[in-house]
Parts: structure tokens; sequence; C-alpha cells
């Protein structure tokens, strides 16, 4: 063949992507503009663009802060920056509850979902409401320490301060990209190149991942640049990055997946082939192994193709494990209808950020797991906040063998409907966090709930007398081994007896932020001599924590990976010495604001122990 074919058809190629990219903009009026276009781009006609800062808070997956103040919480994201640009550790920025990896290193660590797309690698947000809609032309977020946790920006369609509720609800990711480790806790302004999208939003969406990160991501302020006419873009291009196809063609898939989850689960009629290839001399098992790889919306793609891969596609072994977060925007009551069918057999279900906004209904729900809920031994529903006490009375009759609930952040559910839960004696794992859970609720759960292993109360401001807690959780559940206690207001020496004499099983234990336990009474030597086998111990802020304490830790817990005692000012360089030449698996040591742990301390012991990390935060 002529060397001249080949390059025709390279060019032809060439001609037909260029082509393809064009009809694409003039139709959907969209571009990223991080993408490589590089002249001759303007916005017709020229508006004038209007700045503004976030004016409210709206939603919020986590946060460092109490619920009764403003210290580290979402809410200081709304309005003008408080310490921009200054860096280091303020109490005026909005922070999340974790940092790195330490989180998924402990005893209450739970198991992943597989099939998780590689592109959604979220695990906290917060949403923001600005006051007037406009066409996004930039996103500029304020961030004051440790920067680099912000993966994913996204706009909603919904006006939040409309009368009117839309008819339809849409979300258009603005950027996204992996995480990246950030050189230095240094302040910066992150100013993404975002994509043009169609609508006019005043809604905006950021999601973290603070996994690469030394420390906890500290936000000040979001800025929202922005048009009220939508801009129309000329087409003239005078270069196309052939990485921007790639990029779109994954877009357009993760789109039609969905649409395929909300309109074609249920394919009646399919085209006829005289055989299915290689596929039908395959075992049925192997072929099963092989989709097992495949995410939710590439088997709802690959159901199209033949009877026999629909087959499979539909096999309700295929949806054993099912998370549907990373979908969350695109998640309705169709989506769930049409998966009934398959997941008559599932067990593990992640509904984790779905539904609000009225996609998913209690009725829509309620029929869900009606029919798929025999089986379910593990329920996560963080942030949903569509539930409410219809749901809950659902999840308690109809998923008999549940072992596993996650409510965290579901802060819309009424304080009575939590006594439901009191009716799932097989529970081994209950996350409460930042919930209205009351104190006679949590007493029927301690009571009938002796299986526990796992329970997370921090942040459940509404209980009166967390003694009174913990002195049921010592008589009733003596498998526990992990409790979250973080900032409840008032446990005193007398709760922390009764649950180290009845808890002694405990392997981890956060007493952050609890102002009311004071190291004189002895509560915390008590509890190393009484918890040996203590692997993570969280006493942040507790400025009361001494020599004797932390002496007891290194004598009696020796099995201790992660300690935190930021803001203590009477632990000495000695003693910190002994807990780490006796605790060979100290892997954490958070000494931040610690009086006596100078940076010199710090870099002395980082040479003498480097397997562990030690951290030091500081205030500019």
């Amino acid at each position: 063949m002529s060397p001249v074919f080949p390059m025709l058809t390279v060019l032809s190629m060439f001609y037909y992507m260029c082509l393809r990219r064009r009809a694409r903009t003039a139709t959907r009026g969209e571009m990223n503009s991080r993408r490589a276009i590089e002249s001759n781009t303007r916005a017709l006609p020229i508006n004038v663009e209007i700045v503004q800062y976030a004016k409210e808070v709206l939603d919020f997956s986590s946060h460092y802060g109490s619920e009764n103040s403003m210290s580290y919480t979402m809410w200081n994201l709304a309005g003008i920056p408080n310490v921009y640009p200054s860096s280091g550790d303020f109490t005026q920025t909005a922070v999340f509850r974790t940092y790195g990896t330490w989180w998924d290193r402990c005893p209450s660590a739970r198991l992943p979902f597989k099939r998780t797309p590689s592109t959604f690698c979220s695990q906290d947000y917060v949403e923001l409401a600005f006051e007037e809609p406009v066409y996004p032309t930039a996103v500029h977020i304020l961030e004051t320490y440790h920067p680099g946790a912000v993966v994913r920006i996204l706009a909603c369609s919904a006006n939040p301060y409309s009368q009117n509720p839309p008819a339809e609800v849409r979300w258009e990711i603005l950027w996204s990209e992996a995480p990246t480790k950030v050189n230095g806790p240094q302040a910066r302004q992150f100013t993404p190149c975002i994509k043009q999208i169609n609508f006019p939003t005043n809604l905006i969406r950021l999601e973290v991942n603070s996994s690469l990160l030394d420390y906890y991501t500290e936000l000040d302020a979001v800025v929202l640049h922005g048009v009220k006419e939508r801009p129309v873009l000329s087409l003239k291009t005078s270069m196309i990055d052939m990485n921007d196809i790639d990029e779109e063609e994954d877009e357009e898939k993760f789109a039609c997946g969905m649409d395929t989850l909300n309109k074609q689960f249920s394919i009646v009629t399919l085209r006829e082939w005289p055989t299915n290839g290689y596929f039908d001399k395959l075992p049925y098992e192997l072929i099963q192994l092989i989709l097992s790889h495949l995410t939710v919306p590439d088997l709802c793609r690959l159901a199209q193709t033949c009877k026999l891969l629909y087959q499979h596609c539909c096999d309700p072994l295929q949806y054993i494990h099912l998370s549907l977060q990373p979908y969350w925007a695109r998640i309705n009551d169709t989506s769930l209808e049409y998966l009934q069918s398959r997941c008559t057999l599932i067990q593990w279900l992640n509904l984790s950020w779905t539904g609000n906004r009225g996609a998913i209904s209690v009725s829509g729900f309620s029929r869900f797991l009606k029919v798929c809920g025999s089986e379910l031994v593990r329920l996560e529903l963080s942030c949903g906040h569509f539930l409410n006490e219809t749901c809950l009375e659902v999840i308690t009759e109809m998923c008999p063998n549940l072992q596993e609930l996650n409510l965290s952040s579901c802060d819309k559910i009424p304080p009575q409907a939590f006594n439901h839960i009191a009716k799932v004696g097989s529970l081994k794992r209950l996350i409460l966090y930042r919930t209205k859970v009351e104190q006679t609720a949590l007493l029927s759960i301690l009571n009938f709930c002796s299986e526990l292993q796992h329970l997370s109360l921090g942040s459940c401001v509404m209980i009166e007398d967390y003694d009174l807690i913990a002195s049921m959780m010592g008589a009733k559940c003596k498998k526990l081994r992990s409790l979250d206690l973080w900032r409840c207001k008032n446990i005193t020496e007398n709760g922390i007896a009764e649950l180290a004499s009845g808890c002694q099983l405990l392997e981890e234990l956060d007493l952050g932020w609890c102002p009311t336990l004071q190291s004189s009474t002895g509560c915390f030597a008590n509890l190393a001599r009484k918890l040996p086998n203590l692997q993570k111990l969280f006493l942040t802020a507790n400025r009361s924590v001494c020599d004797t304490d932390i002496e007891e830790l290194a004598a009696n817990c020796t099995h201790l990976r992660q300690l935190d005692i930021l803001g203590t000012r009477m632990v000495s360089p000695a003693s910190l010495r002994k807990l780490l030449e006796s605790c060979k698996d100290l892997s954490l040591l958070d000494v931040s604001f610690c009086s006596q742990i100078d940076n010199r301390v710090v870099l002395e012991l980082n040479a003498n122990f480097p397997n562990v990390f030690i951290k030091k935060s500081f205030t500019q």
C-alpha cells in the first residue's frame, strides 16, 4: 500500500475529531476553560462580572467544631474572609473532621465498597448559597492552612431562595481533579479553571479529600465570579488538545451511564444474534467474576449489548455490595425502582449523600427496602436529609439482619424517631454523629443492642447526662471496641470509671473537647490501667492532661498507635520520651499547642523516633 494512504487516514481522523468537537461546542454551549483553546475565544455579549462571597452555608458532611459555636465550623465560610491572607491554625476558619489516613487505620475503620469509580474520591462536602444566580466564570477558594483538599466543585440549577421548587434539579461539575500533595501549609487562593455551564447558579458545592494532608485543611471563604447573561462562545479555535476529547468522552459516558441507570435498566427487547461469541464457551461464574470489576454505569451499558450479558448484568449476585454514593447527584426514586429486581440479595448498601432536595421520597425509599432489605447487613445513609421517622421504622422492620447503620449528619431526623433503632438487636456498628438523638432513645438502644462493637456519638448535643449513658454502656455493651464521644459536654470522671470498668475490650476512645474531664480526678490514669488494649486515644483540647497520665499510658497501653493531646500545658518532653520508648507501635502523636513542647523538642523526637508522625500546629 502506498504510504500516502495511512497519512490520509490520520488526517481524516484528525479533521473528524476537530469537527466533532466544534459541533459539540455549538450545540451544548459549554466549554471547559482549563482545556487548550488558546485564542479568539470571546463571550458575547460582554456582561458586567458580579463578584460575591457566600451568603449562607446550607449543608455539610462534617466539621471539627461544635454545633453550638463558630470555632472551626463550616459556618465560617459564609461572608468575607476572616483570616486570609494569614497562614496558620485559626478558629475563625472552616475545618472538616478528619485528615490524612489515620481514621482508616484505627479499629473503627470500615471496609471500603468495591466498584467505586476511580474518578470519585470525595470524602466530605459543603454546600454554599450566594445571593445572585450567575453563570460562573471563576471560583476562588481561600485556603489558610494545609491547602490542597478540594477535589471537586459543582454547581446546582436549583435556587435555594426561590419560593417555587424546580421540576428538575441538575448538578454540573465545574472542576474536578484527583487529590494532590501541596508543598507547605501556607495560605493560598485556589482558582481552578472551571467549565462553563448552560444555567445560572447561586448554589456551589465543594467536595474534599484530605487523605494526602499532614493536618486539617482550613478554608476561610469562597468567592463566586459570574455574569447574569449566558455567554455565547465563539467557535474560532486555534489549537485543540487531543486529550480534551478523551475527557469529554468520559463525561458523556458518565452521563450516559446514569441516564441508563434511570431509564434503561429494564430492557424488554434486545437484538437477536446467532451466537454470543466466545462468551458462550465461558463458565457462568467466570463471566460473573469478570463483570464484578465494572462500575454500575458500565453494567447498565453492557446490559444493552445482548441477552446473555443482559442476564449477567441483571443477576442479583452482581449487587451484593452496592454503593450509589458516587452517583449521588443523579440517584432518585426512579433509580431505586429500576434497581429493585437486581438487589434482592443485597447485603451492603451505600446511599450516603443521595436523595436530597426531593430526589428520593420517603415512599420510594420504603418501597425499595421492602423488596431489598431482608438480607441487608450494612446500610450507609450519611447526610440523607430525606430520612424521617417513617424511614427508620421501615429500616427496623424490613432489615432484620442489619449489623451496621450509619446515620452520620442526618440532622433532619426528629429525636423521637431514634427509638425505633432499639428494635435492631443485631446491630454491631451505629454511627449517630451530628444527629438529634436524645437520652431516652439512646438508653433504649444501648439496653437492647448489646452486640454493639462500634458506637459514634460525636457532637450529639441533645444528650443531657453522658454519665448515665456511660454507665449503661458499661453495664450492657461489654463487646464495645470503639467509642466516639467527641465534644460531649457533660461526661465526668464518674462516667469514665463506669465505662472503663464495663467495656474493657475498648481499643479506640475519642474524648476530644470534653471540658468536664479533669486529670486531677485520676480519670485518665484510671482509663490507662483499665483499658490495656487501647490503640487510639484522643484527649484533644483537654488542658489538664499531665505527665502522670502519659506515664500511665506508657506503662499500661503498650499497643497504643494514635494519641492526641493537643492543647495540654502539663506534659513535658521527658514523659513523651517514655511513651515513645514504651509504645513501639505508636504512629501518630499530636502535640499541637502543647506549651512545653516547642519545635526544638519536636525535631529531637522526630530524629530519635522516625516512625512516629509528631504533629506540632502553629498560628502566625
